[in-house]
């Protein structure tokens, strides 16, 4: 499999974004016109420059307006293509797209189209080039590429070939299984691309929303299933129009890209085993079992006051390292650590960021499995020096400095192994497991942590919900693995005013910003936490006002959530109650939840109410006002 991806796709200049390019393992590019016209170099300069780094240039694009023009409108383009065609073979490409015509002059007809098509074919084929011929979704005469394919075959010529696009096809709600009948051979290139649904004009879709496979809704995996049946074997490649993009990190964008396309094509061999699709063996999406371990990177004050609001939870010093200053602590299937060490990576953390989570342990069924999809799909393993008895735990790292253990079942010995139990029992508060981890992050990176989730493991995403701030709107977007064994909420900032975005400024950029975790009677675990001197956060009379006219609680259910600063959610298949702790040390908050029935949400309705109660509480404390 040849990848490739398009220069309009990343952002920078064009020896940048080569540069991006050829480091997150792209054999190709295709040279957008506009990147390439900017340029000062000529065209043999930049084609040799795209060589020096390892890339081919995979394709020239976009020819406009070429078919179906009147006179002299006709001569005009077949002169364009001619110029085109001497800039290519400067560049050192063989094959041009042409997309359908827009031209407000273009006459139509899939015969006139087809002879132009020819006659571009012969001049094409003298030079040694090729042309592909691409339907727009918003041509003015062909928006099909069942169209745009029954061009080609009546054009009839060897050097004129078919250019499929996902987001030309899925976009307008076109079947994929259609381009099955396509001889394979007749497809000279394919271009991806995701998009969100968005109910708007198709044009201005495609020029701002479109992002990379497996980040948005469209049915990429089916359109390329299709392709790949037709005998296919050339190059995939993205194309990808985004203005967050544009003005992202081109390396990381290159990264997602990349790791996108391996992901996607995985999921297209293991559907079409039958395929010509070679590709290195690699292990399937792993289904995490859960969260294996939660770390803390703290020192001096903060730890103990973090270690304090632990025993006040209910959960119990269980165990101390043997060789470090690192503590256990437990309740249920909870294990949270708190590490006051002065080396390693969670020292590393606590110099950049202060207190904060430095470290998640995953469960999985195969940790071997899980670092060799990772390696595969670009990721960074992660490794630091062992001591004495230590065991080596696979990890990666994941963005913005997070680092992942990978805990199989022949790993959880290590908490028996490199942990002295102490002698410190506690009856806990009722909590029994991590319901989710709320991770923060610019809105911009958010595409980013999707697709680092959805290609590594069996998770799938939600929809997108809008979360109101005071100060502003935070995206929110949750992973889930099936069966709800592990959930990570993704939280998007635009600015620093928002809750949120205060947070990522604070910490410097670290990543969680909230664990809730899991009970099976809210009310019975508010008791036991208010005996034992835990701070919840105070919620307004006005909430529980509101409460009692968009639900039928029992007044006695009402009265006792209102005592205990207890929020409610319900949806037609269950309830959700919710608690939270004030803001700890480092910024990160606990939640504390029940869920009923099958309810699958985060009390989304509630976000709004809990972040301003949480901007108070700061504001009381003398906080800076976010």
């Amino acid at each position: 499999m040849r990848t490739g991806i398009a220069t309009v796709s990343i952002s920078g200049n064009l020896e940048e974004k080569i540069e991006a390019i050829a480091a997150a393992g792209f054999d190709g590019i295709e040279i957008f016109e506009q990147d390439f016209i900017a340029d000062a170099r000529s065209p043999r300069q930049i084609g040799q420059l795209v060589r020096d780094a390892g890339l081919d240039v995979m394709l020239f694009q976009p020819f406009r307006d070429f078919e179906c023009l009147p006179e002299p409108l006709r001569s005009k383009a077949f002169d364009r293509a001619r110029h085109k065609f001497d800039t290519m073979a400067e560049l050192g490409t063989d094959l041009m797209l042409i997309c359908s015509s827009v031209h407000p002059q273009s006459l139509g007809g899939i015969d006139r189209a087809a002879d132009d098509l020819a006659a571009l074919g012969e001049i094409a084929s003298e030079r040694g080039l090729r042309v592909g011929y691409e339907a727009l979704a918003w041509g003015r005469h062909i928006d099909d590429h069942r169209n745009a394919w029954e061009i080609v075959r009546r054009a009839d010529h060897p050097n004129v070939g078919l250019i499929l696009d996902s987001f030309h096809t899925l976009g307008r709600g076109l079947d994929p299984e259609t381009i099955r009948a396509i001889p394979g051979d007749r497809i000279f290139f394919v271009q991806l691309a995701d998009a969100p649904l968005i109910d708007m004009d198709l044009l201005y879709w495609s020029r701002h929303f479109r992002n990379m496979p497996g980040e948005g809704d469209l049915d990429i995996t089916r359109f390329m299933r299709s392709v790949m049946a037709t005998g296919y074997d050339g190059p995939i490649s993205l194309e990808i129009f985004n203005d967050q993009f544009r003005g992202g990190n081109a390396r990381i964008i290159a990264e997602d890209g990349h790791r996108s396309l391996v992901a996607l094509m995985d999921d297209v061999k293991r559907a079409e085993p039958q395929s010509c699709l070679t590709l290195p063996a690699l292990p399937a999406r792993v289904a995490p079992t859960g969260v294996s371990f939660v770390e803390f990177a703290a020192r001096g004050d903060e730890a103990e006051r973090l270690a304090n609001a632990l025993t006040a939870l209910g959960f119990s010093h269980a165990a101390r390292h043997r060789n470090k200053a690192i503590d256990l602590f437990t309740q249920g299937d909870i294990r949270i650590v708190l590490n006051r060490d002065d080396v390693g990576h969670a020292a590393h953390s606590w110099n950049a960021r202060g207190t904060c989570v430095c470290d998640i342990g995953l469960g999985v069924a195969s940790a071997a499995d899980t670092v060799t999809r990772a390696a595969a799909l670009g990721l960074e393993p992660f490794g630091q020096p062992l001591g004495p008895g230590e065991r080596d735990i696979p990890a990666i790292r994941g963005l913005s400095g997070s680092v992942l253990h990978f805990l199989d079942p022949g790993a959880e010995t290590v908490w028996d192994e490199e942990f002295l139990p102490l002698d410190h029992a506690d009856s806990g508060a009722g909590l029994t497991r991590i319901d989710h981890v709320a991770q923060t992050m610019s809105y911009s990176e958010m595409l980013s942590w999707t697709l680092f989730y959805t290609a590594l493991f069996d998770m799938r995403k939600s929809p997108m919900v809008d979360v109101v701030d005071p100060d502003g709107l935070v995206r929110s977007q949750a992973v889930e693995a099936p069966g709800g064994q592990l959930r990570v909420t993704l939280n998007g900032a635009d600015t620093h005013r928002t809750f949120a975005g205060s947070f990522l400024a604070e910490s410097f950029g670290s990543s969680v910003q909230h664990i809730a975790l899991s009970t099976d009677d809210i009310l019975e675990t508010a008791r036991v936490l208010r005996a034992r001197g835990f701070e919840g956060l105070a919620m307004p009379e006005n909430y529980y006002s509101d409460l009692t006219a968009r639900f039928d609680l029992p007044a006695d259910l009402l009265a006792r959530m209102r005592a205990a600063n207890i929020l409610y959610d319900a949806d037609d298949r269950g309830a959700f109650f919710q608690l939270y702790s004030v803001t700890l040390p480092g910024g990160i908050f606990i939640e504390i939840v029940q869920r009923t029935g099958a309810y699958g949400g985060y009390g989304a309705p509630n976000a709004p109410f809990r972040i301003a109660a949480q901007k108070r509480a700061g504001r009381r404390k003398g906080m800076p006002r976010a």
